[in-house]
């Protein structure tokens, strides 16, 4: 890269890796990535409303961006195994710390959203 990275500019390509540890898919693989490698069916059983299409996709794209890796155990059937990656262990604490956040204010997030909502009639 040439110019120095400015997530604030439209065609820098930093907005790419933001807009996936953006995704709550992306944040809740690799916060139990953090912990060691999972198999795709125990991740798949962890990450409760998560389709197997969707967790293939994420796990793909992070695969793609160097966060995480994939591994194939050769068992009948085929075993995959995914693991966090150097680059992807320099990330994992960081977005675990939104999911941890998330569930920690999510009572004051519910609050201010009934309270925003019952306020909603009033003129603008």
């Amino acid at each position: 890269m040439s110019q120095t990275p400015n997530a604030y500019s439209d065609n820098c390509p930093t907005r790419i890796v933001l807009d996936r540890i953006a995704d709550k898919w992306a944040v809740l693989v690799l916060g139990l990535l953090g912990d060691g490698p999972v198999r795709f069916n125990r991740l798949r059983r962890q990450i409760e409303g998560i389709s197997q299409k969707m967790l293939s996709q994420t796990l793909k794209s992070l695969e793609r961006d160097g966060l995480v890796s994939r591994r194939a155990i050769a068992t009948v059937p085929v075993t995959v195994e995914y693991s966090i990656t150097p680059l992807g262990a320099t990330l994992s604490a960081t977005v675990d710390s939104l999911r941890i956040w998330a569930e920690t204010h999510i009572g004051q997030v519910l609050a201010s959203q009934q309270q925003y909502d019952a306020g909603a009639g009033r003129a603008a």
